[in-house]
């Protein structure tokens, strides 16, 4: 199940980037379709791809980079996009700052926004540290991130601090993928990467400047590296492969983390019994299985 986590993930961010580069769009008959190939914007995009493929057979460590670079100057060049209005730009966040509707939270329901932020903050963020730490080499032999508690306080106080801000959720994002696949594999890693975000933005017109078409390759490369990891599972057995196929194919189908993993962990101990292969599964992924459940209950009911 772990596996099937990182390899959803994979197939999930690989999804947003071909949604990011035009080449699948939306359609009222299949919900999905292939977009426009041969306009400006989707050919910019899949050279990028080409160029940052071929950079990354080569060896060159700073070749999703490249790509973003290349993609986004071409862009500007060719009028797809827009070049920076300016090269600095004070925030202003008054507007966000500590503009908390508390009553309207009320009206709401408390205990029904605390039951949606924890299936969807912390189980969102569960699945890309299991999928993350997996690419980085992080787990041990027996599938456990070590000191993952530090992990999770750290994302639960930035969502905190997120929210005070005016932000929408800060959770563990999949896109830090890429960051891992460059080489980004510690604290120090994301202390930088924090430092640069505080940068940008003072920087805003330029960060501003880059369009997602010139993202989307690094997202497809980095899903296409993450779905290396399939071959780990035991596909000979069907009560490992059902579970984890559902869960790698719900992640894109349904656009969330939190859903793949509830309809694999239901389906995973639900089989081992019927098969007289109970013993097999944790104590642990049984008590998940009946929270996914009734947070599918809760949402049905409400």
């Amino acid at each position: 199940m772990k596996t099937a986590v990182a390899v959803g993930i994979g197939l999930f961010i690989a999804f947003i980037g071909l949604k990011n580069a035009g080449v699948i769009v939306s359609s009222p008959a299949t919900f999905v379709t292939l977009g426009h190939i041969m306009t400006k914007p989707v050919l910019l995009s899949l050279g990028g791809l080409l160029v940052t493929a071929a950079l990354l057979a080569r060896g060159y460590r700073s070749a999703i980079i490249t790509g973003i670079i290349l993609v986004t100057l071409f862009s500007i060049l060719l009028k797809v996009s827009s070049p920076p209005t300016g090269l600095f730009q004070m925030p202003d966040v008054r507007s966000t700052f500590l503009q908390l509707d508390i009553k309207g939270a009320l009206r709401l329901g408390v205990f029904d926004v605390i039951f949606v932020f924890l299936f969807v903050d912390l189980f969102d963020t569960i699945g890309s540290l299991m999928g993350l730490g997996r690419q980085a080499g992080y787990l041990d032999a027996e599938g456990r991130m070590p000191r993952v508690n530090r992990a999770l306080f750290a994302d639960a106080i930035a969502t905190i601090a997120g929210s005070l801000l005016g932000t929408s959720t800060v959770v563990t994002y999949i896109e830090s993928s890429t960051g891992v696949s460059e080489g980004g594999r510690t604290g120090l890693t994301a202390v930088v990467v924090g430092l640069l975000f505080l940068m940008a933005v003072f920087f805003s017109p330029i960060a501003g400047a880059i369009p997602p078409i010139a993202t989307a390759p690094a997202l497809i490369i980095v899903g296409a590296l993450m779905i290396s990891a399939v071959a780990d599972i035991k596909w000979n057995d069907i009560t490992e492969a059902i579970p984890a196929f559902l869960t790698i194919i719900a992640m894109p189908l349904t656009f969330s983390i939190a859903n793949g993993l509830a309809i694999g962990f239901i389906f995973y101990p639900i089989l081992k019994i019927m098969t007289g292969r109970s013993r097999e599964v944790r104590p642990l992924v049984y008590v998940l299985a009946v929270l996914f459940i009734l947070r599918y209950v809760y949402l049905a009911g409400g």
